[in-house]
């Protein structure tokens, strides 16, 4: 009976053994900060993974785009449209690399780290936002047990 009014009315759920989960909180939170993520960069036009790249090619540049692709753990060919839709944004360049000719080093274009430094003021106040719940060893914490999952 009780199952029957939970799903008749207004009262809370059952949430069975969902509460037990982490992937069911990771979920959770995951789209409570790109939602948030999302009205941060909005009209930016770039998403979570693009902004990863572009902090990965700020932090190293130089980088070439196979192990900038170990580094995210996705193939080639992924790094590859990633850094093409960037590079036709003007955002990255690709030199040549100077120890493999086969390689490209990618590095941030002059307009490319200018935005760059725009869209990094922004995740900045959105982790602030995300994160305003919980101090600052709260936070080391959660982002310590996250690194242990992944």
């Amino acid at each position: 009976m009780a199952k029957k009014r939970a799903q008749n009315d207004k009262s809370a759920p059952a949430f069975g053994l969902l509460p037990d989960l982490v992937g069911y909180h990771l979920r959770r939170a995951q789209l409570v900060v790109y939602q948030d993520f999302a009205a941060t960069m909005d009209g930016a036009e770039l998403t979570p993974g693009q902004f990863g790249v572009l902090a990965l090619i700020d932090a190293n540049p130089g980088l070439t785009q196979t192990r900038l692709g170990e580094i995210l753990g996705i193939d080639r060919s992924t790094v590859v449209g990633v850094i093409d839709k960037l590079e036709t944004r003007g955002l990255v360049e690709r030199a040549s690399h100077p120890s493999d000719r086969r390689a490209h080093a990618l590095q941030l274009s002059p307009p490319g780290a200018k935005r760059f430094r725009e869209l990094a003021r922004r995740v900045r106040s959105h982790e602030n936002r995300v994160a305003k719940r919980l101090s600052t060893p709260e936070r080391e914490l959660l982002i310590a047990l996250l690194q242990r999952i992944g």
